[in-house]
């Protein structure tokens, strides 16, 4: 496991681009109070999510409006038509932390990786 940050550095309805040993994560804390973590680029136009919309359980790319499922990685907007990778996300002590393979990288849960 690794430390991204602390809950208190993300607030409801934000996201945040945190990089995990080389890999690029949107860490989102949505409305409902929960954390989420996909991999910060659009499998349409590689463009970073973070920097998208969040509405719900699902975040949107500025550039074409693809949208993505948060809880799956699954694509619910076109024009993306692939899954991002997804990772399991573990709150501790006011902390939020990611599993880590051997390599140091985050592990997907979703078994889709880039």
């Amino acid at each position: 496991m690794i430390r991204i940050c602390s809950t208190e550095d993300l607030p409801k309805g934000s996201v945040v681009s945190a990089d995990v040993n080389g890999t690029q994560i949107a860490l989102v804390h949505t409305e409902d109070g929960t954390f989420h973590a996909v991999h910060d680029e659009c499998s349409h136009a590689s463009i970073a999510l973070s920097e998208g919309e969040l509405d719900g359980c699902t975040l949107e790319c500025w550039l074409h409006g693809s949208r993505f499922d948060l809880r799956t990685g699954e694509p619910t907007g076109l024009p993306a038509t692939e899954p991002v990778p997804v990772y399991p996300v573990e709150v501790r002590d006011g902390d939020i932390y990611l599993p880590v393979g051997d390599d140091g990288r985050p592990m997907p849960s979703n078994g889709v990786t880039r």
